[in-house]
Formats: C-alpha cells, structure tokens, sequence
C-alpha cells in the first residue's frame, strides 16, 4: 500500500491511526522520492498531534529524535519548522520539562555536528527560555553568554533580540535590575535594525512594565502593559490569548498600586478586556482590588488564599501584592492606635487580626521608620503613642546660614590667596 493510502486509512481509523503512521514511517524511500518523504513528514506530525493528545512525553521526545533521520535530505528550513513543531507540542504535556531540556540538548548537539548552525540557535534560545522556567538560572546565563557571542558574529538580529530579551527575564529574575535594564535597551536597539514581528514587539513591551514596576514607576508600566495587551488582544493563538491575560492582570495591579482600585471596574468593562472577565487571573485581581477599596486585611488574606495559585506563582503579582498587604497593614495600624495615647497590643493584634508578634514588629518597624511617634512597652504589653514633634525651623535656618557663611569665607580666602 502507497504512502498516501495510508495516511488516508489513518485519517479513516482514528482508533489505529498510531500503528498505521509508524508503517509509513517503514516504508522505503529515497531522497528523489519527494511524495514519499513529504507523506512521512506529515506522519511524523500526526504521530506527534496523538502524543500531545495523550499527554506522552516520552512518545513525542521518541518523535522528535526519529524525525531526524526522515530530515536529513531535505531543505534546511523545512527540518527546522518540523522540529519546531513537534517540539512546541510538549506545551501541552505537563510535567515535561525535565524531557523538553533532554531532548532540545540532544538536538542541540545533532544541529551543530551537522553544521545546522541556525537551527541550534533557534533550539538554544528554547533552551534558555525552559531553563528561566524552570528557574535554573545559572545554566540559563552560560547559554545566554555563548549563544550572544555567536549572534554578534552572525549579525542575526531576530534571534539577538529575542536572547536579549531573555538574557532580561533572568537578570530580573535574580534580582539584577540594572544588567536587566541594560539587556532590554539591547534588545531594543537591535529589535529597531529590523521589522519585528508583534509578538516579539509585545514580550519587549512587557519587560518594559515589569521594570517599571518594579522601580514603583506605576504610570508608566501601565502604558507598556496597555500596549502589550493590545497587540496581543490582536493576534490569534492560545499562546498570544495567555500572555494577553497577563497583561490586562498587570494593568489591573498597576490601577491597584496606583490607589485607584475603583478605576479596575472600569477597566474591565472596556471592549477589548470583556472577552476576559470570567478568567480566574483577573477575577482574582478584581477581588484584590475589592479588597484594597475597603482596606480590609481580611479580605485580602481571602484573596490570597482562594487565589493561591493565580496571585502566589508569578512573581511580578507576588511581589507587587506582599508590597501591598504591608501598606494595608500599616494603614489599619494607624487607624486603630492614632486616636490614644496608650493602646494595648493585644487588642490591637485582634482589631488587624494579626498575631501579636507579628503586630509588635511591623509597629517596631513603623516607629523606626517615623510612620508612627511611640514606643513600645512590653513590659506592660501596650504601645505609648505620641504627637507628632513639631520641627523647629529655626536650627534648619541656621544651619543654612553657617553653610553660606562658609562659602563666603572660602570665598575670601581664595582671594586673599591671589593677592598675596
């Protein structure tokens, strides 16, 4: 039976179509053979598609290893979209990771013995991508160095931006705002030499807001984030709908710090979030923002824990929100202790439904920090609050003046100097 007959018998009996498109793998070919090698491409393809399907990581890391030698006669470009795709399928298998980063390794090493060097920068730059996934930064930052000296040399300037964008996700993912600011200008300029396609336009748009997030700078990241959202609400895919999801949930947190929780309502009922309403990340910011309009700490800690999993595992909102819950906590702090002069620390623990000890420390932190004018007893187990001391202007004025009169007598002195 021909190549074609058996992809139809395949197309025709879901039920065997696994063992039908293995004979066609076993057939005979030979490179002159162009309809025969195309039919065991689209095979491989299927066969990937029904381990995807069945969530078989081990099938399809078999698949990706087996395409190569169906490959190997064909054009470049043609095996790097084949890889390309059998590999994106591994999105769909959970808990595959550890087998995506043995299987791109293995084909890593396969591209640069067989001079393919493009295809191992694509498969690299995947590498580094689940490397900063799966937090396994140090290895990400090896792969990012080696693989930017090589790009350079090339002058591919697609590939280069994309690992300069990744060579910021991890910088920033350690904690390094700085090397992760400069990596991002990087990807920008090069990302300018060149038409960059909107998603990638969208992922540099986003690192921008995280950065600006993180340096408190809401307004702007806002804009980024707005953007980002967009020009992914634009385009088509699973994929481009998910990160689109993120943006908007990065826009509603950017309201939510900026104190205008009120302004998410309003956010939402805009054209292009309506479509998204019903998803849990961003009803799990909406109950944040509730949340923070009522400044209630209870509340929050409700959010928090019907939304563990949408509000605690990505880092960006972790942050951003344990920054929050401290500023509710010390707003009700102050709300509760400001009109006496002596408040017992207990009833102030059940007032913020906090433990003591936790309610000593932050209201430690706060004296420290001159929120609050007090000092604790703990011998008594209260908190003695005072006024606020008023600042005398005087001694800031004569400080000044001294200062003055030093220039002016340095002044003279210099002068003096001249003369003489």
């Amino acid at each position: 039976m021909s190549t074609p007959e058996l992809l139809q018998q395949a197309a025709d009996q879901p039920n065997n179509a696994e063992s039908i498109y293995k004979q066609v793998l076993n057939v005979q070919s030979t490179p002159q053979n162009d309809q025969t090698l195309k039919d065991q491409q689209t095979a491989l393809v299927e066969l990937g598609r029904i381990y995807r399907d069945s969530k078989n990581a081990d099938g399809l890391a078999e698949i990706v290893t087996l395409s190569r030698s169906y490959i190997s006669a064909t054009a470049k470009a043609k095996t790097a979209n084949l890889i390309r795709t059998l590999l994106d399928y591994f999105a769909s298998v959970p808990d595959s990771q550890s087998t995506q980063i043995a299987v791109l390794r293995n084909n890593i090493t396969w591209a640069n013995t067989e001079k393919r060097l493009f295809l191992a920068h694509s498969l690299e730059t995947r590498l580094v991508s689940l490397l900063i996934s799966t937090q396994q930064y140090k290895p990400a930052i090896a792969l990012i160095d080696t693989l930017l000296s090589s790009l350079k040399r090339l002058d591919d300037k697609l590939i280069l931006t994309e690992v300069h964008l990744l060579e910021s996700k991890v910088y920033r993912a350690i904690g390094n705002l700085a090397k992760s600011k400069a990596a991002l200008t990087s990807a920008r300029t090069a990302a300018n030499a060149i038409y960059c396609p909107p998603p990638m336009q969208a992922g540099l748009d986003l690192q921008s807001g995280i950065l600006h997030a993180e340096e408190k700078d809401y307004g702007t990241a806002y804009s980024y984030f707005f953007e980002t959202f967009e020009n992914l609400e634009t385009q088509v895919g699973e994929t481009d709908k998910s990160e689109a999801i993120n943006a908007l949930k990065y826009m509603m947190l950017c309201k939510i710090m900026l104190n205008a929780p009120e302004d998410v309502t309003s956010l939402l009922t805009t054209k292009l979030a309506l479509p998204y309403t019903g998803h849990r990340s961003i009803a799990s910011m909406r109950a944040v923002a509730r949340a923070h309009k009522n400044r209630s700490l209870t509340e929050f800690e409700e959010a928090l824990r019907d939304y563990q999993t949408e509000l605690s595992s990505d880092p960006t909102t972790r942050t951003h929100l344990a920054a929050l819950y401290d500023t509710l906590l010390e707003q009700n702090l102050l709300r509760i202790v400001e009109p006496y002069s002596v408040v017992d620390l207990e009833w102030v623990a059940r007032g913020v439904g906090q433990g003591r000890q936790g309610v000593e420390v932050k209201l430690s932190q706060m004296i420290l920090d001159k929120v609050l004018y007090g000092v604790l007893d703990q011998g008594r187990g209260c908190l003695l609050v005072f006024e606020k001391p008023e600042q005398d202007e005087t001694y800031s004025a004569a400080i000044d003046t001294l200062d003055q009169v030093g220039k002016v007598v340095e002044s003279l002195y210099a002068k003096s100097v001249k003369i003489a």
